[in-house]
């Protein structure tokens, strides 16, 4: 059963169209892949999660054994307009920054990405920065930072949507290049603050709950980054019925770019692995727009993040790892990729016991 967008809510025709082709995973095939796995020369389980990312990875593929040949991940970036109220430890100039030196090739994010044998691609979603025609850099560029949202609101709606229909056209682009698994990463100074923002809005619960120090902030700025959190929804006071809402309100337009890669990913039946918290935020808000694409994607792992514990329950997805990992970037993406790909190589690669019965036979 489909579940059909509400009629008073006003949507695009372009999220229309994608909402209702994302459809729940097919049971009939999920049955036929955990038959072949019970059937691997182990006992039944003991391969545990490895055995679990391989099954819902087959079954979104569309396939018993699937192949897993290309893998990328996609770093949105983009900067915010909440970092004028110092709740950053560095200055809003980093993205930037970091977006030359992972083009560069130097970044934490290049070297796991080198590691899992994935590919990097920056996504210049609005970042407050003149790039040009920046070779190897994708230029999608909405706006140059979201507003201050402890002021007013973060974006417009059609700004958000605007970012959510780019991040969805790169993940339907993916699927044309003929990419196997894709993973999400962020680059954003003051990124945690809406991320916050839109897990306390989304769960309820208070933004003391959902604000951790973020990376490379100490402990002292927390209160004045709760006091942010708490002003921006008062303020703006966002409708946690609605994600939309929520996602321009108090969002950014890295994680509407994600909520809308993640879109685009399900509607082309292909898997993503989640990075830490400002990608779940995408994640909260595109799972609260259509529950089925919770199916679609891995989280890769635990964050430090005390917020990212709160969306992983929202969202009812444990993740792959963890490894106390703040860094973002997609680090934590590449090694949940290794990990889906290991128990996929178990799938496809490990002998069930009549194999091995007829290979001593003969």
């Amino acid at each position: 059963m489909i579940r059909k967008v509400p009629k008073n809510a006003w949507y695009p025709a372009w999220l229309r169209e994608v909402l209702e082709s994302i459809r729940p995973l097919e049971g009939e095939l999920q049955v036929r892949v955990q038959a072949r796995l019970d059937c691997l020369t182990r006992p039944p389980g003991s391969l545990g999660r490895l055995e679990e990312a391989a099954r819902q990875y087959a079954v979104i593929r569309g396939q018993e054994r699937p192949k897993l040949q290309k893998k990328v991940v996609y770093i949105f970036a983009a900067d915010h307009g909440v970092t004028e109220e110092g709740v950053s430890a560095y200055p809003r100039t980093v993205t930037a920054q970091m977006v030359y030196h992972i083009l560069r090739g130097g970044a934490a994010i290049n070297v796991l990405a080198r590691h899992v044998g994935a590919e990097v691609r920056v996504v210049d979603i609005g970042v407050d920065h003149d790039f040009n025609q920046l070779a190897g850099l994708i230029h999608k560029k909405v706006l140059r930072g979201t507003r201050n949202l402890g002021k007013g609101p973060a974006m417009t709606r059609q700004e958000a949507l605007i970012a959510m229909e780019e991040g969805c056209g790169l993940a339907r682009q993916a699927a044309e290049d003929g990419i196997d698994l894709l993973g999400t990463g962020d680059i954003g100074i003051g990124n945690a603050i809406p991320s916050s923002a839109i897990a306390a809005v989304m769960t309820g619960k208070p933004a003391h709950a959902v604000t951790g120090k973020g990376t490379g902030h100490e402990a002292k700025g927390l209160r004045q980054q709760n006091r942010i959190i708490e002003q921006a929804i008062e303020l703006n006071r966002p409708d946690p019925r609605d994600p939309l809402d929520v996602l321009a309100k108090v969002g950014g337009l890295e994680i509407a770019g994600i909520a809308g890669f993640l879109l685009g990913a399900s509607a082309c039946k292909l898997p993503v692995v989640v990075e830490g918290f400002i990608s779940a935020a995408g994640a909260l808000i595109a799972v609260r727009l259509h529950p089925p694409i919770r199916d679609y994607i891995y989280i890769s792992h635990r964050s430090t993040e005390r917020g990212h514990r709160v969306m992983c329950a929202a969202l009812g997805l444990p993740p792959l790892l963890d490894l106390d990992l703040r860094l973002g970037e997609g680090t934590g993406a590449c090694l949940g990729i290794s990990l889906v790909e290991a128990g996929v190589k178990v799938l496809n690669e490990m002998a069930t016991f009549e194999e091995a019965t007829a290979s001593q036979r003969s």
